[in-house]
């Protein structure tokens, strides 16, 4: 594979490490362009690194849904999770839980087989895939937030180029991966093409597109 457990684990610390000393009363925003907070913007982060080790744990993972693990939001418009976090726990609890789900997704990709797949709206997926996805997840919403919480967020280019190969095809050459990654994500602008609106990206093995 050349995405594993450790860039998941890569990703979550790059992140506590940026956001670490960012008040606890300092979440409560708006997480950039975003209708949640920044606070609901990790929780949902964590909940994406949750559900994607629950897609490849077992060995007969779903194949044509999500599993019926129960998600709900806590206000109308919020993003709907399974993993919540209390706002008592502050901002070393918030991103401890980011962690936490984080470790859980890097053990299961390292610790599943090669050949297993599970299910993604964007495509049937392998560990690697999965991995590579919840990846993406912690480095565009981390960026949603960072402006909010007025904290520097700059991922490693090698990181960034492992996503874009693993999961977006037909990309347009640029010297910045981080650019080319936030335009893929709709996030960013990119001279001589289109913004992004309706985009996705291919989960699915590159030996089986």
């Amino acid at each position: 594979m050349t995405m594993n457990g450790a860039d998941v684990l890569r990703s979550v610390a790059l992140v506590r490490a940026a956001f670490a000393d960012v008040p606890d009363d300092g979440w409560d925003r708006p997480a950039g362009t975003l209708s949640w907070t920044c606070w609901e913007t990790m929780e949902h982060t964590a909940d994406d690194l949750f559900a994607y080790a629950g897609q490849i744990a077992a060995p007969d993972s779903p194949q044509d849904a999500y599993l019926p693990f129960a998600w709900r939001p806590m206000r109308e418009g919020g993003p709907s999770n399974t993993v919540f976090v209390e706002h008592s726990g502050g901002t070393l609890g918030l991103l401890r839980c980011l962690e936490a789900c984080g470790a859980m997704l890097a053990g299961v990709v390292d610790a599943a087989p090669a050949s297993r797949r599970g299910w993604h709206p964007d495509g049937t997926s392998d560990p690697e895939g999965f991995a590579a996805m919840g990846v993406v997840e912690v480095l565009v919403h981390a960026w949603d937030v960072a402006d909010t919480v007025e904290r520097p967020w700059n991922p490693p280019a090698d990181l960034v180029t492992a996503v874009l190969d693993r999961l977006f095809v037909g990309l347009p050459a640029h010297e910045d991966p981080w650019r080319l990654l936030l335009w893929a994500t709709g996030r960013a602008e990119l001279p001589g093409h289109a913004t992004r609106t309706g985009w996705r990206w291919d989960g699915r093995p590159l030996a089986e597109r």
